[in-house]
């Protein structure tokens, strides 16, 4: 019994060693299917380490706190006090910041929402439009791009209307197209509204906001000032008044004509005013220039401006003025 044991044990041991390979794939039996010649493996080799990357699951992106995404203009913020306003609450106060009583721009079109009675408002010369005389590169596509931005055909709406009962003839401005500059176009509804006033006896009101003249039609454009001017000057020998208005902005070659020449000169709270900007100026006379330099508030206090009128006073304001301008004039009440 003692030999055969140590008979078999010889033969395991005298057994030659083979590649741990070889015996790996000599464990991977082979099937044969009819009608095939080649060989599959009867067990799956296990994937590679390429393809076992594929399949972990990807790290989530860690970052800040999420943002709510808030939409587009439902709200604004005051550059003067920095509060938060719902526009509707804005636009409720003619624009007006009801924490620190900061002026935003009006459009013209709410501006003269503001001022008529109701739907009084009779716009004079609406589809006059501008001419690119000089053949000025890009100022068609300018004025394509500001009349889709607006609404407006040009930079001023005039016509005539009712304020509190009393026919006047109305020119309101707007800096949002092309920055308010006066160009041909401007100063023709300008001057036409300020003719019909004198012709029809009533009083004329123009508010203004602009950066000047308007350099794409050059010595046109400038032509503009003595226009207004000369029909302001027509106006004014049938005693009829002529009231300016000036808000933010009012520069340049507009201050310079029509708005500087008004028998009562109004201005909203903070407007900027002048003719040349503070830096020019400041390079020019080589001085420094006093606190508020070119605010209405500094103007009124050196004489160039009658009165500060808030927005909302306007109306009411503009009223009582001309109840004291007209007397022993035709009214044009209806």
């Amino acid at each position: 019994m003692r030999s055969r044991l140590h008979e078999l044990t010889k033969r395991i041991f005298d057994q030659p060693m083979t590649d741990s390979s070889e015996s790996a794939d000599s464990k991977l039996k082979t099937r044969s299917l009819p009608g095939v010649e080649n060989k599959e493996p009867t067990v799956t080799p296990p994937p590679s380490a390429s393809d076992q990357s594929m399949l972990k699951r990807p790290k989530p992106v860690t970052g800040g706190p999420r943002k709510r995404l808030m939409p587009e203009g439902i709200w604004t913020k005051c550059p003067k006090c920095e509060e938060t306003i719902y526009r509707k609450e804005l636009e409720a106060k003619l624009n007006v910041c009801a924490h620190c009583g900061y002026h935003f721009p009006l459009s013209a079109w709410g501006r003269v929402a503001s001022l008529m009675d109701g739907d009084s408002f009779q716009q004079m010369d609406e589809d006059m439009r501008s001419v690119d005389i000089l053949s000025f590169p890009g100022y068609l596509g300018k004025l394509e791009a500001n009349q889709q931005k607006t609404g407006l055909r040009d930079a001023v709406i005039t016509g005539t209307g009712k304020l509190h009962g009393r026919t006047i003839a109305l020119g309101v401005m707007d800096f949002g197209f092309n920055g308010g500059s006066m160009g041909s176009v401007v100063g023709e509804k300008l001057t036409r509204v300020i003719e019909k006033a004198t012709q029809d006896g009533i009083p004329v009101i123009i508010c203004s906001t602009s950066g000047g003249a308007r350099m794409y039609e050059g010595m046109f454009s400038l032509m503009q000032m003595a226009k207004t001017c000369g029909a302001l000057a027509y106006h004014g020998r049938k005693k009829l008044p002529f009231i300016s208005v000036l808000t933010d902005p009012t520069m340049a070659g507009v201050m310079a004509s029509f708005a500087s020449v008004g028998d009562l000169i109004l201005a909203e709270p903070g407007a900027r005013i002048g003719f040349a900007g503070p830096r020019v100026i400041k390079d020019t006379t080589k001085a420094e220039l006093p606190p508020g330099f070119q605010t209405a508030e500094f103007l009124r206090d050196h004489g160039l401006i009658d009165a500060i009128v808030p927005r909302k006073e306007l109306k009411g304001r503009l009223a009582c003025y001309l109840d004291f301008m007209m007397t022993g004039q035709e009214s044009g009440l209806a």
